[in-house]
């Protein structure tokens, strides 16, 4: 069970995805406030404008990992290094 929650918040190189988390605490908390809400008066409440935004943090998050598993691929080998780096283009000017 421990290895599915930590292959869960992995990108596809198996480092760990900040937007997978915040996407996934942001869909729990949003699911855990909708199902409290269900059980309480109209008065006690979050605001209408409140539950958009945590949804659209959840779905943009969730969404923005799905584009970079399927875009990622087509770009450039993240484990390769730049051609030019700093030291190397200091090293040509000297």
């Amino acid at each position: 069970m421990e290895k599915f929650f930590t292959q869960l918040l992995q990108d596809e190189t198996g480092s760990f995805s900040s937007k997978r988390f915040v996407g996934i605490i942001a869909g729990l908390t949003l699911c855990a406030t909708m199902y409290l809400n269900s059980y309480t008066h109209g008065d006690i409440k979050p605001s209408d404008s409140l539950v958009d935004a945590v949804a659209m943090l959840s779905f943009g998050c969730l969404g923005l990992a799905s584009v970079d598993k399927i875009w990622g691929k087509r770009g450039v080998n993240r484990n390769q290094k730049p051609k030019n780096t700093d030291s190397e283009s200091s090293d040509e000017l000297n």
